[in-house]
């Protein structure tokens, strides 16, 4: 199937590219940007910013402008690295031309008839792209996936659910990646923690509601949680990592919790890792460094479950932020998309 990626040239942009590099079902036709880097080769346009070295199968592909005139009627799907402020003005636009748009970008996360998906937890919410279709008049669709410190932790709420789960209190510690190549300067982060990351606090109370919520076949009814969320920037690159504190209706043994974790849903997709949540038992477990890269960054890792009284648990969880944070995400996602719905 042949993609393109719009806004290839930016930080989640570049993962996109990576990933879908000798991907077996998608094949790159389209790389899109501002109208300041249409023209340009990828390699002149892209300031390459991630450890591996740029693909070559791209390096000397054209930059086109973003835009559904741009790219090519073979391509049937899309993947968007685009700011939500071009986001909302542009995914539209291939939609309603007939693409399918795997999104990544925050707009519209949290509207009625877009799913907001993790394949493993609600691959049945891609019933809300029909409803989109009927509703908006759209040949295409568009498909979101969570923030990318939401979608750490809400693989491990949908594993604990079934257990019980009704509140959810979490801290995060997010890499400075998730703000952008140019997002956080040196000066801002080095020796130091910013407590603050404009509307991610919303962002992670809400998004996990719908994603955990039973789709009925026109809407989601959100799952009923309390989650309440305290956003941080630190300084580590990649990898977000959050402290989860939570309580259920009845007692739930930190045992429980770990069968339940590890035995939560595979999927036999390509970027699928082999197990979506590794439980680590050592006491300084997950790291950044040391837990991010875990299923090729598709894994969410998670340590330090123990007991916490009166029908309490806690632990800690953590994934590769532009990588099952984002990019990833959106591939798993198309993915889905592919086998189920085209």
């Amino acid at each position: 199937m042949k993609v393109g990626v719009l806004g290839a040239t930016g930080n989640v942009g570049q993962r996109f590219v990576q990933l879908l590099d000798d991907h077996p079902w998608f094949e790159i036709d389209a790389l899109t940007a501002s109208g300041d880097s249409a023209g340009e080769t990828y390699a002149d346009a892209a300031a390459w910013a991630l450890p591996d070295e740029m693909p070559d199968g791209v390096a000397d592909t054209t930059v086109r402008e973003t835009s559904a005139d741009s790219v090519s009627d073979d391509v049937e799907l899309v993947f968007s690295a685009l700011p939500s402020s071009v986001a909302k003005e542009v995914e539209p636009e291939f939609a309603d031309e007939g693409y399918i748009v795997a999104s990544n970008a925050g707009w519209a996360r949290l509207e009625d008839d877009v799913p907001l998906v993790v394949p493993e937890i609600n691959p049945d919410h891609l019933g809300l792209l029909e409803v989109q279709r009927d509703e908006r008049g759209w040949d295409g669709g568009i498909i979101k996936n969570p923030n990318c410190s939401a979608i750490t932790m809400t693989p491990t709420l949908a594993a604990l659910h079934p257990l019980g789960l009704n509140e959810v209190t979490v801290a995060t510690l997010q890499a400075v990646s998730g703000a952008g190549y140019m997002g956080v300067t040196s000066m801002e982060i080095l020796d130091n923690v910013l407590p603050y990351i404009g509307s991610e606090e919303w962002k992670m109370e809400n998004e996990p509601r719908k994603i955990l919520g039973e789709f009925d076949g026109a809407r989601v009814d959100e799952a009923d949680i309390n989650i309440s969320a305290s956003c941080n920037r630190v300084p580590t690159v990649d990898g977000h990592l959050e402290n989860v504190w939570c309580r259920f209706d009845d007692d739930v043994t930190a045992d429980d919790a770990k069968e339940a974790l590890r035995d939560f849903t595979t999927l036999d997709l390509p970027t699928a890792p082999e197990q979506t949540i590794l439980v680590r038992e050592e006491n300084d477990r997950p790291q950044p460094r040391l837990d991010r890269n875990a299923g090729g960054g598709m894994s969410i890792v998670a340590g330090r479950v123990r007991d916490d009284g009166d029908k309490r648990l806690k632990y800690s969880c953590l994934s590769h932020n532009t990588v099952r944070g984002a990019a990833g995400a959106s591939v798993l996602n198309a993915e889905l998309v592919a086998e189920r719905y085209l």
